[in-house]
């Protein structure tokens, strides 16, 4: 006999996340993707998030609960644990299935509220907050944050992950039911062709000159001071190359008073940002805290060579010297080495643009959608047929 479910038409998915556009960031960046794609696929979705700040009002799938600055993070807030108004909430309108893309107060409330229901969960491991530690001068907290990162993510039914890499990382560290959740790049958005002469001379860069770029946070888990010595290696040989950095962050401020001829833009969106990245020539990403790094697919689409380590979306998507380089985790002269290589050689860097680009044309959000379409499915119905979760307990749990 038969005893698989068959497929629901329609899914009712409730994603909670502690950042949501237009914040900018990766897990904002993927939260919108999800949400936008389960809708286009017919799923009824709801987004719970924290009040932002300048909230100008929320759109009619979000839901919006209160919530605190997270310090250091200019504009970034984490929201309370409204344990109760989302067991409410769920009771009165009961989703298949919870997906949980942050780990902070809300969170943790959204897991004990739908354990509590017996509702289906998955969350997601969007960040690498125990190596974040390691750049505040905390690392004596990395194994105590690993293993609440590990309680918390083993009472959900699966754990989602951006990379193969990561999924063996986690697993030999003692999460249980990891798989891989990838991610999409939009090519029309991110292109070659937003190329933009004229935003080129605004930075300083005739035709010829090389316009090095970095685009994300500017804060110190990004490796930035990295970034900023490998320029300075390529300027050694080319002395009219022009460093260009798209971002906002707590290290902001001091970047520009400590190197006043970077061009630090800020933060960017749409079609600024397209034209940003289109109109570079190397991408310069040294992180070393990773969970998967959007920016080097965005930065791949608009036909540009990314100098990263061999970690995250590196290392799934970058095949060295042929679409991009990528050097051994925390090797920083190789790092400084494939810098001022790659930049040695203009006609090699257009030819690994090109090949970024063709490569990136492959990395469609509606083949990672489909297969996350089947994982939350196949999730669902492992509830339904179990009847019962782990433990169906309270708030305490």
């Amino acid at each position: 006999m038969n005893t698989t479910a068959p497929r629901p038409t329609v899914l009712s998915v409730a994603i909670v996340t502690e950042t949501y556009p237009p914040e900018i960031n990766g897990v904002a960046h993927t939260m919108r993707h999800l949400a936008e794609g389960l809708t286009a696929r017919g799923h009824r979705v709801r987004v719970v998030r924290p009040r932002q700040r300048d909230e100008s009002g929320a759109t009619p799938i979000e839901i919006v609960v209160p919530g605190l600055p997270i310090p250091g993070y200019r504009g970034l807030r984490f929201g309370l644990p409204v344990y109760w108004r989302l067991r409410r909430l769920w009771r009165r309108t009961r989703p298949d299935l919870v997906y949980i893309a942050t780990q902070g107060p809300l969170g943790h409330a959204a897991l004990a509220a739908a354990r509590s229901l017996g509702v289906a969960t998955v969350t997601g491991f969007h960040t690498q907050f125990h190596q974040y530690s390691q750049h505040y001068g905390l690392g004596m907290l990395t194994r105590p944050i690993v293993a609440t990162l590990r309680r918390f993510h083993n009472r959900s039914q699966a754990t989602l992950v951006p990379t193969e890499a990561l999924r063996e990382t986690l697993t030999v560290s003692g999460f249980t039911n990891v798989h891989v959740f990838g991610r999409g790049v939009d090519i029309e958005r991110f292109s070659p062709r937003w190329r933009d002469p004229a935003l080129r001379r605004a930075w300083g860069c005739e035709t010829d000159d090389l316009a090095v770029l970095y685009v994300g946070r500017i804060a110190a888990e990004k490796n930035l001071e990295l970034a900023c010595a490998a320029f300075e290696a390529i300027r050694t040989e080319h002395p009219s190359a022009r460093f260009v950095l798209v971002g906002d962050g707590p290290e902001l401020a001091q970047l520009r008073r400590s190197a006043p001829d970077y061009v630090c833009t800020g933060a960017k969106t749409g079609q600024a940002l397209s034209a940003h990245y289109a109109s570079g020539d190397l991408f310069l990403f040294p992180s070393e805290t990773e969970t998967f790094g959007n920016v080097v697919t965005e930065a791949m689409a608009s036909g540009l060579a990314v100098i990263a380590y061999d970690d995250a979306a590196a290392h799934t998507y970058i095949d060295p010297w042929r679409n991009g380089v990528t050097v051994p985790l925390g090797e920083r002269d190789d790092y400084l080495r494939a810098a001022r290589e790659a930049a040695s050689d203009r006609a090699r860097l257009r030819r690994m643009g090109e090949a970024a680009r063709h490569d990136a044309e492959g990395m469609s959000w509606e083949r990672v959608l489909e297969g996350l379409e089947e994982r939350l499915i196949e999730v669902i119905h492992r509830q339904r047929r179990s009847g019962d979760l782990s433990c169906r307990c309270g708030y305490n749990t």
